[in-house]
């Protein structure tokens, strides 16, 4: 089952000035991708015109055979997509406990505890950290909260724009599995821009190289995992 598709898809930061071209891709349910490329590839670009805060140039998107508008993120997240920014989005005031129920507010208090519950199971440090303001949590703690608020939005596809920004290695490589297993227990899409390579190759299913706004490459994530002399050639081009 195909969750997203796009036809053709080319997008801009700025109007008329096309920095992705012509991305024809699909994710199905449950399946990890991870969005590689070199800095300026228009990954980021990409996701944001996906999930709406960026109109699109031309082409299409759709989720689960319904086409999206262009340029409207509630509809993008009606439909199942959520994004999770390189600047994580949190409300640095509020506490742990209080930016996660902003996700859950139209929930009863009882489904609203339990969908709580399941998502502190992904991420256990956090509920110790359920008092502490947001802005005082450590950097690993901070995305860990990014993602558990995005999960509670109930994504049938979640986009994680740079999630080892400023973490370290050992951070990222405990974060990183927990995504493999979202994608298999709640059946949930994960489309992944990630600077360590290896690391994200490790659990996705699929790898997609963006280069000057164009895929370059798609295909299996073990299969280019042995081979990373292609991976280094589409970074430069080639």
């Amino acid at each position: 089952m195909t969750v997203l598709e796009t036809g053709s898809l080319s997008a801009a930061r700025i109007s008329n000035s096309p920095c992705v071209h012509d991305v024809d891709l699909a994710v199905p349910k449950g399946q990890v991708i991870a969005l590689l490329g070199p800095n300026g590839a228009g990954k980021t670009t990409l996701l944001e015109t996906l999930a709406g805060l960026l109109p699109r140039e031309s082409g299409t998107v759709s989720m689960n055979g319904q086409a999206l508008p262009s340029g409207n993120p509630r509809a993008a997240v009606r439909n199942g997509l959520v994004l999770v920014p390189d600047d994580r989005a949190l409300f640095r005031k509020l506490t742990t406990e209080q930016n996660m129920r902003l996700a859950i507010t139209t929930r009863g208090r009882k489904a609203a505890t339990e969908e709580l519950e399941v998502v502190l199971g992904y991420f256990p440090a956090l509920r110790k950290r359920l008092s502490v303001a947001a802005g005082q949590l450590s950097g690993g703690e901070q995305q860990m909260l990014a993602l558990a608020r995005a999960l509670l939005q109930k994504p049938s596809i979640l986009l994680i724009d740079e999630l080892s920004m400023g973490l370290a290695p050992v951070i990222v490589e405990a974060i990183l599995p927990v995504l493999r297993q979202v994608a298999a227990e709640q059946g949930t899409s994960v489309i992944l821009v990630e600077q360590h390579v290896h690391l994200a190759l490790e659990i996705a299913d699929r790898a997609v190289v963006l280069v000057k706004g164009r895929i370059l490459l798609d295909e299996d994530a073990a299969t280019l995992a042995a081979d990373l002399g292609r991976l280094e050639a589409a970074y430069m081009g080639g």
